[in-house]
């Protein structure tokens, strides 16, 4: 079984995040590291390959040239080659955008199944792998709290607000995962030293598929702003008239 994990590098949430004048976010303004939960997702995929060792394992990113480093640690941590779609077109590429360049880069690739966290931290848009499924015209699984694979099928379970759900898809099938997936394994010495030797297949914009041409984005940001400090609101203390008071607030609020 071949197997593609989507890595993405986003900034460190441990510090400040900052925007840009054009209201994108500033990624030199902290750390970049690998996405934990695209790191769980391989850490799921390199369990298949721990219990089968044909699996073979690529991870797939694209970004600018520092998401080599996210790469490298996949690499680092047991994945055999990985695939980088690296362009200047796709600065600021939306998500129908980079599920474009994703499935063009994975089409050929004649994976079994792509796996993928099911948001990021920085975007939290959570159609990314959905869109690369649709493209690709393979079954999605989204949001899939277990996993397994059997036969040829993909099947797991995912809860929503009121009910648990059981899927079954056939392969090739892309899923994502939330959390509910283990942490991801540390990188060995040894694995560390071995993935400066494994390939990484760098991808163009016009390789996986993207024109090149106009805005990678499908929408413009005109303006951003921080979100108003919180007020200390309203205290009211019962002197008996407290009803009345949060009446009158509550109206004036155009709450009631």
């Amino acid at each position: 079984m071949k197997i593609a994990v989507l890595i993405k590098q986003v900034p460190d949430t441990g510090e400040e995040r900052k925007l840009t004048a054009s209201g994108a976010v500033d990624r030199d303004a902290s750390d970049r590291i690998a996405d934990e939960i695209t790191e769980r997702a391989l850490e799921f995929a390199l369990r298949e390959k721990d219990a089968e060792k044909s699996v073979e394992i690529v991870a797939v990113t694209m970004g600018p040239g520092t998401g080599t480093e996210a790469l490298r640690k996949a690499l680092s941590m047991g994945a055999d080659s990985a695939i980088h779609v690296l362009d200047d077109a796709l600065a600021g590429a939306d998500t129908l955008t980079t599920a474009k360049a994703l499935s063009g880069a994975l089409k050929d690739g004649s994976f079994e199944l792509i796996v993928a966290g099911n948001e990021s931290t920085d975007g939290r848009g959570g159609v990314v792998p959905a869109m690369v499924a649709e493209l690709l015209g393979y079954p999605f699984l989204g949001s899939m709290d277990t996993v397994a694979i059997s036969h040829g099928t993909v099947s797991g379970q995912r809860q929503d607000v009121e009910s648990v759900q059981s899927l079954t898809g056939s392969l090739p099938a892309v899923i994502s995962i939330t959390e509910s997936f283990a942490e991801a394994r540390f990188p060995k010495f040894k694995g560390i030293m071995t993935a400066k030797r494994k390939p990484v297949a760098v991808v163009s914009a016009t390789a996986a598929g993207h024109s090149g041409t106009g805005h990678a984005n499908g929408n413009v940001v005109l303006a951003a702003s921080r979100r108003p400090a919180r007020t200390a609101g309203m205290k009211i203390i019962d002197d008996g008239t407290a009803a009345i008071q949060l009446a009158d607030y509550l109206s004036a609020e155009n709450l009631i």
